[in-house]
């Protein structure tokens, strides 16, 4: 059974070079996609744990 990575690389091994710049172009836009959405998630997480720190409480022990 082919895996569709498989699959992939045996398209990648049969097609001529400037269409396999194509693919690494759209490639390169996913893991770019990817990795952008990574990190608004990490950012909102972050944001999120923001208000834990904002009570005044803790405001008057460190100050």
């Amino acid at each position: 059974m082919n895996t569709a990575r498989e699959r992939l690389l045996k398209i990648i091994d049969e097609i001529p070079d400037q269409e396999v710049d194509k693919i690494l172009d759209f490639a390169e836009y996913l893991k770019a996609k990817r990795d952008k959405s990574v990190s608004q998630d990490l950012t909102k997480a972050s944001e999120s744990s923001l208000g834990f720190w904002d009570n005044d409480i803790d405001d008057e022990v460190w100050n």
